[in-house]
Parts: structure tokens; sequence; C-alpha cells
């Protein structure tokens, strides 16, 4: 159920108004798709009680899966001086979905979203213009930029790339482009896993 509250987020939103209901697969479609906002804060406050005891949780989640620098203050990402992320971390996120959860990872590859007689395109265009893109997620705030963290998946390897402070959708989905070049080109020399930053590739172990 929507709350007052979660009906007045800023866009990008779906558009919920005080009262109305939207199942949890419609919501969790909404936010991977169209990035809303008012979905996000609904979640929160109906999973959590309060959106910042959710906010709260997912801090709480957040470093027992390994993303140490990473604290939460909504459910939605929109901007509050006490949250804050690193590239790293979402990158970590990333990896804990895909491995720990691919049940539902399979929704980050959703292309089309219909709602009420509206259809909401896939915010993250490389799941068509790039191969092996199966997710998972744009965003963007004035203090960071366009954001994204992507996933492709080829013959079996897998590379996920994470870039903060893009000038714009376009020159950010460029750069992601080629980090994941970069990523599987790495990949093929050899397959242990890699961190990719810049034009630098580090070996790591885990």
């Amino acid at each position: 159920r929507t709350s007052r509250q979660a009906a007045r987020q800023p866009a990008s939103k779906l558009g919920l108004s005080r009262g109305d209901t939207i199942t949890m697969e419609q919501a969790i479609l909404a936010i991977v798709t169209k990035s809303a906002n008012d979905v996000a804060t609904a979640i929160g406050e109906n999973l959590g009680g309060t959106e910042r005891k959710f906010a709260l949780s997912m801090t709480s989640r957040a470093r027992a899966i390994g993303m140490s620098r990473t604290t939460f203050r909504n459910a939605s990402g929109l901007p509050h001086r006490g949250q804050l992320s690193t590239a790293r971390d979402m990158g970590v996120l990333a990896r804990a979905l895909i491995k720990n959860y691919p049940k539902y990872y399979r929704y980050f590859s959703t292309d089309r979203f219909d709602y009420r007689g509206d259809s909401f395109s896939n915010h993250n265009k490389l799941l068509k213009t790039y191969d092996g893109v199966d997710g998972i997620k744009t965003g963007y705030i004035r203090a960071s930029g366009f954001n994204l963290v992507a996933s492709a998946n080829r013959n079996g390897q897998r590379v996920i790339g994470v870039i903060f402070g893009g000038n714009s959708p376009r020159s950010r989905n460029a750069l992601m482009t080629r980090l994941l070049n970069l990523g599987f080109k790495a990949i093929n020399k050899d397959p242990r896993p890699v961190y990719v930053s810049g034009d630098k590739a580090f070996k790591t172990s885990q």
C-alpha cells in the first residue's frame, strides 16, 4: 500500500497515489526498469515499518555481504547527506545478487514493464546494445552524475562493471562498453577473477 510520503517522492516515479496498492512483483519491475522512487519508498515502508528502519536494515545487510563503505538512509537512493556508497561496494552487491539470488536476478534483464496501460522501457540501454549484458541497474543524482552497474555473461565468463559520475547517459554507456571490453580481454588472458580500473587490470584471488 502506498502512503502519502511514498506518493510524494520526486521523479523518476510510477505515479502512485496515496492508498494505491501494487504487487511485490510489479514493484520489483517498476524499480528495475523505471527506477521508481515512489515504489521504492512504498516497499521500504511496508517491509520495514518505516523507510528509516528499512534503510537501517539495508545498511546492516550491506555490511554483512562486504559493502564496508556503504550507508543507506532511504530506500530509493535519493539524495541524503548521510547516504553514501562506492563503486566497489556496488560491484560487491551485484556479485552477491547474481551468486546468491539467481532466481530473482533475472528481473534485472526485463526490457519493458507495463502498468495501468502505460509501458516503461528499461533505462539500462546496454541490455540491447552490448552482447551478453543481462543487468543490472542505472542511477542518477546531481551529486554523483549518471551511474551504472552492468553485468555481462559470455561463454560462461562474467564481467561486472561499475561507473559513478558519468556526464550523460550516452557517455556513461560508452565508458561502460569500454570497461566491459577490457574485462573480457583480461579474462581471455587469465580466467582468474580480475578488477579493471581505467586501462589497468588487477588480478585477485577472491
